[in-house]
């Protein structure tokens, strides 16, 4: 299964460093909730589209990991990852986000697909929005707008080879 992990730049570190993520790891994937909510939502939305609104869920919880990691650039990060179906589960919680799931064991950077990462034109905003996104999730119009303009930044792709220079032109 796919699952899209919310991580921050030390995280990327870290796998790189170590060649894996400890788990257990809380990711995000297309699961039974989010095809539901999609369903009556968005009836024609495809496979494809479901593994984008998985990623984007995945990037507004990178912006909570970045609040409370000082060190870490402030660029939202999401690691594209292929986990068994065995070590997936969904998260059965009305508080969590949609197609929000835990990954028992470790993340090796082997099933690491692809890694997104916000630009440098991104990081005014994204700072702004990790100042305001635990309001935002609790219902503030005017975080959620601060939140929405690091949103709109596109994340780029860079496969598991260029991550490490990704962190060196950080």
């Amino acid at each position: 299964m796919r699952v899209y992990l919310p991580a921050t730049t030390s995280v990327l570190r870290t796998l790189v460093d170590d060649g894996r993520l400890t788990g257990p790891l809380t990711g995000f994937a297309v699961t039974p909730a989010l095809r539901e909510f999609y369903a009556l939502s968005d009836a024609g939305a495809d496979e494809e589209e479901l593994e984008y609104a998985a990623l984007l869920a995945a990037a507004r919880a990178s912006l909570r990991l970045i609040d409370v990691d000082p060190s870490a650039a402030r660029r939202r990060v999401v690691l594209a990852a292929d986990a068994p179906d065995t070590a997936v589960t969904e998260l059965d919680d009305p508080d969590t986000d949609r197609g929000a799931v835990r990954v028992v064991g470790d993340v090796a950077l082997a099933h690491v697909a692809s890694a997104h990462v916000d630009g440098a034109d991104a990081e005014d905003d994204v700072r702004a929005a990790v100042n305001v996104v635990l309001e935002a999730d609790l219902g503030s119009e005017d975080a959620q707008f601060v939140v929405d303009q690091a949103e709109g930044h596109e994340l780029a792709w860079y496969a598991t080879q260029e991550i490490g220079t990704l962190l060196e032109l950080l």
